[in-house]
């Protein structure tokens, strides 16, 4: 019996120190588990936050509206901020510091080059000449539209209209849109203006209202609109495909300007680096331009 007794307890003490044993290993292994994790845990990710300041073209509205708008949707802490001033105005604001981004629709002169701004062109934007939807006038040359808005033409039966006298509609001093279509149709200084508009809707409207009007908007403005219609310049219409291969006559880039050697702030570039990618164009055609990133 005691023989029995004395088994039973030996038996009793080595259970006792297995399980000892495996309640330290179970406690080893969940340390090393916990020390694997905390050497193994990701860093947190950086956010962006802040605001983004654009300034300038009044004719660059749809597409940096979209841009800004997808930006905004991915980077929730930022807010990008537009300024229709127009061209001149976009590209002193550059200069001076008093917005991150300034947005021109013409290139940069080369005395604004030499100046310390650099221009990247985001787009392309064909500068449609618009007249009234009732006019009987589909198309126009380079050089006929020259004569029209320099005077030496003012009645549209000399090009094909019924007799009236011709009234132009441009944009104010400092406009890109403008400067861009007297620099390629050789009118600078010499457009004789009936009404000299701050806007490209005010354009587009003054057209509407007038059955003897003509003027000029820009590509992403005037599609869709009623009471206007473009004219094919040269037998060319002015869309998106021959904006891109250059066969539409009167067009004109859409330009960032930033200054030169002056770093943007982490939002500001992160928001130029995605405006000039290949992840824009899609946006930037469904506002009426033409990407040209590859």
């Amino acid at each position: 019996m005691k023989k029995i007794f004395a088994t039973l307890l030996a038996l009793t003490m080595v259970m006792a120190m297995l399980a000892g044993c495996g309640s330290n290993n179970a406690a080893g292994d969940a340390n090393a588990d916990n020390s694997n994790n905390t050497q193994t845990q990701e860093p947190v990710e950086t956010t962006l936050s802040g605001s983004v300041s654009t300034n300038g073209s009044t004719s660059m509205e749809k597409v940096i509206g979209v841009l800004s708008e997808q930006f905004m949707t991915d980077n929730s802490s930022v807010t990008v901020t537009y300024d229709a001033t127009g061209s001149g105005t976009g590209i002193e604001a550059a200069k001076n510091g008093t917005c991150d981004i300034g947005l021109s629709s013409r290139a940069l002169k080369d005395e604004e080059v030499a100046g310390g701004l650099v221009g990247t062109t985001v787009a392309l934007d064909g500068i449609a000449v618009i007249v009234n939807a009732d006019s009987k006038v589909a198309d126009l040359t380079v050089e006929q539209i020259a004569q029209i808005f320099t005077g030496a033409v003012t009645d549209w039966s000399e090009v094909g209209g019924d007799a009236s006298a011709i009234s132009c509609v441009g944009r104010e001093a400092g406009s890109g849109t403008r400067d861009g279509f007297e620099s390629i149709t050789g009118t600078k200084d010499a457009c004789v203006l009936a009404q000299e508009l701050t806007s490209t809707g005010a354009v587009i409207e003054a057209v509407k209202g007038n059955a003897n009007a003509i003027g000029y908007a820009s590509l992403s403005s005037v599609e869709g609109q009623d009471g206007i219609k473009a004219l094919t310049v040269g037998g060319v219409a002015c869309t998106e495909d021959t904006v891109l291969d250059g066969s539409y006559a009167i067009q004109r880039p859409f330009v960032l300007v930033t200054k030169d050697g002056a770093a943007l702030s982490e939002q500001a570039q992160a928001f130029f680096d995605f405006a000039t990618s290949t992840a824009a164009n899609d946006l930037i055609k469904a506002a009426g331009a033409v990407p040209v990133a590859k």
